[in-house]
């Protein structure tokens, strides 16, 4: 998970470790009088690193033809950058009003039917289609940028905040936008192929036409599940259990109890550490639901050993 926000990254603490280190290499040096004070300047030293905000995060965009790296810094002045107020933020559960830059104008290049991954720092895999990243009107995408001389709170007691990097959403309603599609603590976006041409072990019977259900929940796997979730091994996933391997939900899920803990999770099954988040009808829609639990159904019948 990320730092607390106003903490340096490990990085930064292991150069400064490194560095007092090698102070401390040349005090030994030093006559014991001298090594006194000199001590005293060094913890002065790291007193006032701690201190000193972070502005040390990176985010890098690897697309196609280019690969950036971006800092907090050169974010917060981005010519684009606006403050944006998010109405009912996914992640805090509250009206928030974030320093922010359209997602799409780091983007160069990027066409509709392109596809990407926004890569969190505990492992989270948000697959996002480019087509609603790239839209000005309705639902738009911006990158959150946490600024360190104002850090945003914790996301619950005990958690860092949302930073440094936060994909939000303005007018989400208008996509609709998947809870999913709000990865928090990014480390990278990155250009991919497509889902299906990745992870062929995803796929339903090619038998099967385009617009059948089953093919259709597939899109909604996608876009609500395989941020977290790998099936049949396939996947960049690292936080949620395989969905299929070795058994799928279908298979000890009796009656409606599947779709129950799709729409709570912590009704169904409580503990501390728990992530899934809710899915409420306004989110996935009933429809939609039966659809995903179509799929999830269909390939219980076509295990792949990873």
């Amino acid at each position: 998970m990320a730092a607390p926000a106003g903490t340096l990254p490990i990085a930064v603490l292991l150069q400064g470790l490194s560095f007092c280190m090698q102070i401390c290499g040349i005090v030994g040096h030093i006559t014991t009088s001298h090594r006194a004070l000199s001590l005293k300047s060094i913890l002065a030293a790291l007193a006032l690193m701690f201190a000193l905000p972070t502005w040390a995060a990176q985010l890098t965009i690897e697309l196609d033809h280019t690969r950036k790296t971006w800092q907090t810094a050169d974010l917060l002045t981005h010519p684009d950058v606006q403050t944006v107020q998010v109405v009912d933020d996914v992640s805090y559960k509250r009206n928030m009003t974030y320093r922010a830059v359209p997602l799409a104008s780091l983007l160069p290049g990027v066409k509709p039917d392109n596809h990407l991954q926004a890569v969190a720092l505990d492992g989270f895999a948000a697959e996002l289609t480019a087509a609603p990243l790239l839209e000005n009107h309705g639902a738009r995408a911006w990158l959150a940028v946490e600024d360190p001389a104002h850090p945003w709170p914790a996301l619950a007691a005990g958690k860092p905040s949302a930073g440094p990097f936060y994909l939000v959403w303005t007018d989400p309603q208008a996509g609709p936008i998947s809870p999913e599609q709000w990865p928090f603590q990014i480390a990278g976006i990155k250009q991919l192929k497509t889902v299906a041409e990745r992870f062929p072990a995803l796929l339903p019977d090619p038998k099967l036409a385009a617009n059948d259900p089953v093919n259709r929940g597939f899109a909604l796997f996608q876009k609500n599940c395989l941020a977290c979730h790998r099936l049949n091994g396939a996947g960049d996933a690292q936080v949620g259990p395989d969905l299929n391997i070795p058994y799928n939900p279908t298979e000890y899920f009796s009656g409606d109890f599947l779709k129950r803990y799709i729409r709570d999770p912590q009704s169904m099954r409580h503990w501390p550490q728990a992530k899934m988040p809710a899915f409420a009808a306004s989110v996935l829609p009933d429809g939609e639901l039966d659809l995903l639990v179509a799929y999830l159904k269909h390939m219980a019948g076509r295990k792949q050993q990873p």
